[in-house]
């Protein structure tokens, strides 16, 4: 049996998934969807130790296959590097992923630094940034952004500007980066640059939300990647 992490991205909580878990349990598999803290304190390090405290309560026999939406895409490779022979298979959800050293400021284009650095200093007290609008998610069914609007909550900075520490481990492990069409950012290239297989999806950003089915998919056809290259 296969198990899943599922794990968010920023501003998001466990729920981004609730409409891929009962898609994942029914098709047989397990899933698990840690929380990763908004605390002042805590940077993409935390987060990573958060996913890693996740990946340690799995005890079960089969493959484990670690998923990360958006930023958390960092967070797992990172997470998987500590605890490489634990993972089958990672996939990155429109991810943002990179070498050691890696971050979101390093990765995203010129000008973003500047913008989250900006949204702390005037509405987050310096350490915080707000959520933006679901629209920038690519949510805009009325019934579906107002509930991403109630739920999303302001990301630590520190999670942004911090870069990943990676042994070189978490290369060895085979991956599948999802991005979705049309692109906000270069996600397919990612994924590339990691080596990784490429999968396209005609969906926003937030395509858990919107299109969980086709997704639930995919992440099921990794198992079978998985499989192929055992």
């Amino acid at each position: 049996m296969t198990t899943f992490v599922l794990v968010h991205g920023a501003w998001h909580g466990p729920w981004a998934w609730d409409r891929i878990v009962p898609l994942l349990q029914a098709a047989g598999a397990r899933t698990l969807t840690p929380d990763l803290s908004t605390a002042e304190d805590h940077g993409l390090h935390d987060h990573a130790d958060d996913v890693v405290a996740a990946l340690d309560t799995v005890r079960e026999d089969g493959d484990l296959v670690l998923v990360g939406h958006s930023y958390a895409g960092l967070v797992v490779r990172e997470a998987a590097d500590a605890r490489p022979d634990l993972i089958s298979h990672i996939v990155l959800v429109d991810g943002w992923a990179g070498p050691d050293g890696a971050s979101m400021v390093s990765l995203a284009p010129g000008g973003f630094a500047d913008a989250i650095r900006t949204a702390a200093e005037k509405l987050g007290d310096g350490w915080r940034i707000p959520a933006p609008p679901p629209e920038a998610f690519g949510v805009v069914d009325t019934d579906d952004a107002a509930w991403l609007a109630a739920r999303m909550l302001p990301q630590p900075l520190r999670t942004f500007t911090e870069p990943t520490c990676l042994s070189g481990a978490v290369d060895r492990i085979p991956g599948t980066a999802v991005y979705c069409r049309p692109q906000t950012y270069p996600f397919d290239r990612f994924g590339e640059a990691l080596g990784y297989r490429t999968r396209a999806l005609d969906a926003p950003h937030d395509v858990m939300l919107t299109d969980p089915e086709p997704l639930a998919q995919i992440l099921l056809d990794a198992c079978f990647l998985q499989e192929e290259e055992a």
